[in-house]
């Protein structure tokens, strides 16, 4: 089958990211990544290919280890946007990756916004 949902998706994901350089003006990515389990998120610089800051919630310090819910992407958000601050970066572009953007992936944005970042 080949429109499987996986090639779908990562088609979607794909789209989505070469919009994001063509706009982008050499602003860092932040971008998501969410499994079953749990949900991540980390700002990329493309043009050195480096992960500028990260968070997950897998970290022991979130206390969200396993859990992949709307509270638990608004503490990565939030973690995200404290770190990004601390390495001097305010201004991002949002990559939800192939995910569509409402429920875990909005509420990281949302707090991710709330914490000083801007996209």
């Amino acid at each position: 089958m080949a429109n499987s949902k996986r090639a779908l998706f990562q088609r979607r994901r794909m789209r989505v990211r070469s919009k994001l350089r063509k706009m982008g003006n050499g602003k860092p990515r932040l971008s998501v990544h969410r499994s079953s389990k749990n949900i991540s998120a980390q700002i990329i610089d493309d043009t050195r290919g480096v992960t500028l800051a990260a968070a997950s919630s897998l970290e022991a310090a979130l206390g969200m280890i396993g859990r992949n819910n709307i509270e638990a992407a608004a503490k990565v958000g939030a973690a995200i946007a404290e770190r990004a601050k601390s390495a001097g970066i305010e201004d991002v572009v949002f990559d939800r990756g192939g995910y569509l953007f409402h429920g875990k992936v909005k509420s990281l944005a949302d707090a991710a916004r709330e914490g000083g970042l801007k996209f």
